[in-house]
């Protein structure tokens, strides 16, 4: 049976490039937006009847039973969801605010846009998960967490906090066959958030990963696919991360 896969945020940035691999390899794919309509539209239309797009605030609990129940109702079921939106936030090292010059306010919007939307679509989607007794939860961290290259600090620190919601819920429903993991890419060269990302960013992490190169959004979706399928089922509470080596678990 094809499996469908809800991502988050993906009409632009990382997250188009996840759902298009995933359409790619015979997946059907639920792309969310809140604001991006266009782009969104013009994605399913590119994919086809493997795609669906549907609008939702996902820091809106009520959207997102929405979202949930459309995308369900549309394939008849959801497999696995990926959460990867960004809330409002500029990978650049000339305006990041120095930590005496932030508000918790500032971490707030990160945390909600980061875990409570993460909190928001897996916990509604966890129903028919426990149902079917399969189901997998993919959220989208980053490698600033192991080496904060640029100390983008309230960015960090919700993707922080993201790896410990993931790994207590995979403690606690693997043994219902539900998996959960996060996939932490470096520095994505390039998305709508890292454009603004200066050359020599790019050029320091380039020359200090093995690899010396930057993590492409390719990259980072090639690794979502192959946790969205049947051959990483034994896989869970990990977080992988994806940046050419720059970071080593």
């Amino acid at each position: 049976m094809t499996r469908t896969v809800l991502v988050t945020g993906s009409g632009r940035g990382l997250g188009s490039y996840i759902v298009k691999a995933l359409s790619e390899k015979g997946f059907n794919v639920i792309i969310n937006y809140n604001k991006s309509k266009e782009e969104s539209e013009k994605l399913k239309q590119e994919i086809g009847a493997q795609a669906i797009a549907i609008q939702a605030d996902i820091t809106d609990r009520e959207a997102v039973e929405q979202l949930v129940k459309k995308g369900t109702e549309h394939f008849g079921q959801i497999d696995v969801v990926v959460n990867n939106a960004l809330v409002n936030f500029k990978f650049d090292p000339t305006t990041q605010k120095a930590f005496k010059d932030l508000t918790y306010k500032d971490y707030e919007q990160q945390l909600d846009g980061t875990l409570k939307a993460a909190f928001n679509v897996s916990q509604s989607v966890i129903p028919q998960f426990l149902e079917r007794k399969d189901g997998a939860i993919i959220s989208i961290g980053t490698n600033l967490y192991q080496n904060p290259v640029v100390p983008y600090h309230e960015y960090t620190t919700a993707k922080a906090a993201l790896i410990g919601f993931t790994r207590n819920v995979a403690a606690e429903l693997g043994q219902y066959g539900i998996r959960a993991n996060v996939v932490s890419g470096g520095l994505l060269k390039t998305t709508d958030a890292s454009a603004v990302t200066t050359p020599e960013v790019f050029d320091l992490i380039a020359q200090s990963t093995p690899l010396r190169k930057v993590t492409t959004p390719q990259d980072v979706a090639n690794m979502v696919v192959y946790l969205c399928s049947e051959a990483a089922d034994g896989i869970t509470g990990q977080n992988i991360t994806v940046d050419g080596g720059l970071t080593m678990n």
